[in-house]
């Protein structure tokens, strides 16, 4: 099945088997399409259980899931396009909560979803691991409510 030109605007990276990947931090390879059901409230899911950083103090790697969820407007996320972004901070100094807020922030900057939420599921370090969670409701609306529920709930499941 054929896809039309307007589907596909705004992707270059899928399919293109030539992609080189950000040696750092990059929010500028991400990329959208167009929802094909905005009138419908659904989730999205990606898990990214290879997650890496660097801790920005010793230079040392981090490792973690990330999480993210969220609930569709207009545009979505192109998945080959995110990969990529988040194997940019691969060579990137940022402590574990910075991570998991600035991907919150490229996120609703690039695409302006309903609802989101990103979770960082960082592997121990010294003994202790980090699991930064940060949301964002469209404010003034009902998605709003639904960050400060789903922010308060946060945790009460031993996630």
């Amino acid at each position: 099945m054929s896809r039309s030109a307007d589907e596909l605007q705004g992707i270059s990276l899928l399919g293109n088997r030539k992609t080189a990947r950000p040696d750092d931090y990059d929010p500028g390879v991400l990329e959208t399409f167009a929802n094909k059901h905005p009138e419908r409230d659904y989730w999205v899911t990606f898990n990214c259980p290879e997650f890496t950083s660097l801790c920005p103090v010793t230079g040392q790697p981090d490792f973690a899931k990330i999480v993210i969820r969220y609930i569709p407007d207009e545009r979505m996320v192109e998945s080959k396009s995110l990969k990529l972004y988040l194997f940019s901070f691969r060579n990137h100094g940022d402590f574990h909560e910075d991570c998991v807020n600035i991907i919150l922030n490229d996120l609703v900057a690039l695409m302006d979803p309903k609802y989101i939420e990103v979770i960082g599921e960082f592997v121990p370090r010294g003994g202790i691991s980090i699991w930064p969670y940060a949301n964002r409701g469209r404010p003034g609306t009902e998605y709003e409510e639904l960050a400060k529920f789903r922010f308060r709930s946060h945790g009460l499941k031993g996630e």
